[in-house]
């Protein structure tokens, strides 16, 4: 095979035929992933170029690549990658890999933030503009008013005789007269306008430009949102506040780096993992988005040990894709799942629920009040979570289905967090 030529096309053909024959479930597509991640192409550049030649470099990686596939390993181990919502994540052995149901997880957590934590500073920023926008408002009303009555004015006037105005007597609104007083008024209110426009620039001093050719801003032309709420007799906008953020059981570091990155700026989270594989691979993760360790810091430790006391209290949500399989699930789960992924990450005990008992503790002392406890767990272990959250005293237990109709998250409110001792 050293000496034959093999195209983009012919490698592609023949890897999907070889899956094909193990059975490979989507055989296409793996074949697709694959050469992909050989070549470097994205899958539309791939039937683009079906006439390229691969390399012996590319051969050697799709041999192997093919190999570790056929032998039911996940293609994100094989790849080193995939991609969860907004981003794309690495993958490695020994960490869970990414799977689409936790990207729902990720939208319940961003709805909220939304809602009870980010929107109240933005509805504050809009009730300051409010009077600027009477004032508008009022003016485009009053505007078309005139425009209307000059309107009728003229259609009338138009139509008229000498005798006609003279029996109309008192309805100016009908009399060219009147016709011809709009217009005057309107010119002089234009007139007025120019001049105003006019004096405005002569106190407008010339702008500085660069060699560009741009105006240059100096630091005297410019108001913050403070001063020019205080110069319309209006509250100044509250500064927003940054959304806290606890995520237990990170992995890949998908969940907060997606929480990060889709409101950069607004969302700090702070996630732990206790396998250290799972720490070196988020922080990779977090590096390659180009976010820092205020945005997103990863602690090494068992659930929420590693939370220093003065933060208990201080987090906005409490999220987690903790293990959830329960044990006697465990054996009839797909061989690349069972065979590949880690346990660790996957077995949650005799009902699934076992980590999860002891992230429903640790939520009262890490909420603050009206914070947000958020779960993915087993399908048929989501009632009995429910009733676990209403017997500890959470509020709004509400149970989230995944995009196959099944029970997949359930979240809840900490309406009375527990003081620390």
């Amino acid at each position: 095979m050293a000496n034959e030529i093999w195209t983009i096309k012919r490698c592609l053909e023949w890897t999907k035929e070889y899956l094909a024959e193990r059975g490979e479930e989507h055989p296409r597509l793996s074949a697709e992933w694959l050469l992909c991640a050989a070549t470097g192409l994205a899958r539309i550049d791939l039937y683009m170029r079906m006439d390229e030649t691969l390399d012996a470099a590319q051969l050697e990686i799709m041999h192997t690549a093919v190999v570790r596939r056929a032998k039911g390993e996940p293609l994100q181990y094989i790849t080193g990658s995939t991609q969860f919502r907004m981003i794309d994540v690495a993958c490695a052995p020994g960490v869970l890999i990414p799977r689409p149901e936790t990207e729902m997880l990720v939208e319940e957590v961003l709805n909220y933030l939304d809602a009870e934590v980010l929107s109240p500073e933005a509805a504050t920023r809009q009730r300051a503009e409010l009077p600027w926008n009477d004032e508008v408002e009022q003016a485009r009303k009053a505007e078309a008013a005139l425009a209307d009555e000059r309107a009728t004015a003229e259609r009338r006037a138009a139509n008229l005789t000498a005798a006609d105005e003279a029996a109309l007597g008192s309805d100016v609104l009908g009399s060219r007269a009147y016709a011809e007083e709009l217009a005057d008024r309107e010119a002089e209110k234009a007139a007025a306008q120019a001049a105003d426009a006019e004096a405005d620039a002569e106190e407008t001093p010339e702008p500085e430009l660069d060699e560009y050719g741009i105006a240059i801003e100096g630091n005297d032309q410019q108001t913050t949102p403070a001063q020019d709420a205080a110069e319309a007799n209006v509250p100044a906008p509250a500064e927003p506040r940054i959304a806290r953020v606890l995520e237990v059981g990170c992995g890949t570091g998908c969940i907060s780096l997606s929480l990060a990155w889709e409101r950069r700026g607004h969302v700090t989270c702070t996630a732990t993992d206790i396998e250290p594989r799972a720490i070196d691979l988020a922080t990779k993760n977090r590096d390659a988005l180009g976010l820092t360790s205020d945005e997103v810091a990863f602690s090494l430790t068992n659930l929420v040990s590693s939370i220093p006391r003065e933060e208990w209290g201080t987090f906005d949500v409490l999220v987690s894709n903790p293990p959830y399989i329960p044990s006697d699930v465990m054996r009839s789960l797909p061989h690349e799942v069972k065979d590949f992924e880690p346990d660790l990450a996957l077995e949650g005990g005799a009902d699934g629920l076992d980590i999860f008992r002891r992230l429903l503790n640790a939520a009262p002392y890490m909420l603050r009040a009206g914070g947000l406890f958020a779960c993915e767990l087993y399908e048929g272990a989501l009632d009995a979570a429910a009733e676990l959250c209403r017997q500890a005293g959470l509020s709004d237990v509400r149970i989230v289905r995944d995009l196959t109709d099944r029970p997949r998250i359930v979240r809840a409110i900490v309406t009375e967090p527990k003081q620390r001792i």
